[in-house]
């Protein structure tokens, strides 16, 4: 026996991802999402775990009751990605825009670890359990951030590894220089702003200069930055040997100057 038809219905959005339409569902007849969902005979208590993967029966017994085509139904969850998108999707919300978040949406590109502003409405996007201020936060990290979250999209949709193997080695080194642990991937999707950020800025500075000089430049191969550079490229020698003579060349052209300045 089929479910009856919904007294009201909700048309979906662009974009909407179908737990935040069914929620939007749900609020229109006065109950909550395990609610519908129990109405529907869907066996899962939360729309989320549709997200990703919809079958025929259940998107059609969701399609009966909201009046609309099943094809419809299923536009609104993740289509198939590549290994990399996969890998730089949130299973679960880690960002979303307090302007369309009031009036009930959850869109796919939020949950995007490129994802910078919404394409709704252009307002940058605040992580789900972090801070919303941005008193703290450097206009220049934040612009250097969303240069590095548009070279990670174009990493993650181009066919080349080579660029989103860079960009994980930038975000290595960051974590390091945070004294954050664990996966990039995670990092990327950070519910301390801070983190995530200084993670996105570090991709757009390896692409403007090479990683172990941006890391001398900023930060003067100090006793910190050096375990932060072994800790990321333990396994690039070359590199490690390039940080030691830029260093060392470094430090004598100082010496000099030092010198001249006691005199």
């Amino acid at each position: 026996m089929k479910p009856r038809s919904l007294p009201k219905t909700v048309a979906p959005l662009p974009d909407e991802l179908l737990s935040g339409w069914l929620s939007r569902l749900a609020a229109a007849n006065y109950c909550d999402d395990a609610e519908l969902l129990a109405h529907l005979r869907i066996d899962t208590a939360h729309g989320t775990a549709l997200n990703f993967n919809v079958d025929a029966a259940a998107a059609a017994k969701i399609a009966n009751a909201a009046r609309i085509d099943p094809d419809v139904v299923r536009s609104l969850t993740f289509p198939a990605m590549t290994p990399r998108e996969a890998s730089l999707t949130a299973q679960m919300p880690f960002q979303h825009c307090l302007q369309c978040s009031r009036e009930g949406l959850s869109l796919r590109h939020w949950r995007r670890a490129w994802a910078f502003d919404c394409q709704v409405c252009g307002t940058r996007l605040v992580q789900t359990l972090g801070k919303t201020g941005d008193e703290q936060l450097p206009d220049k990290l934040i612009y250097r951030a969303r240069r590095g979250a548009g070279m990670l999209e174009c990493a993650a949709r181009s066919r080349s590894p080579k660029q989103l193997r860079r960009a994980m080695r930038a975000v290595t080194f960051s974590m390091s220089l945070k004294g954050c642990h664990g996966e990039p991937l995670f990092a990327l999707q950070s519910h301390r702003p801070e983190v995530r950020l200084f993670c996105l800025a570090a991709i757009a500075a390896a692409r403007s200069h090479p990683l172990a000089k941006a890391a001398i430049v900023s930060f003067a191969i100090d006793d910190f930055a050096r375990v932060a550079l072994l800790r990321a490229f333990e396994k690039e020698h070359r590199l490690l040997a390039a940080v030691d003579h830029i260093a060392q060349r470094r430090a004598r052209s100082k010496v000099p100057m030092t010198a001249e300045s006691r005199n």
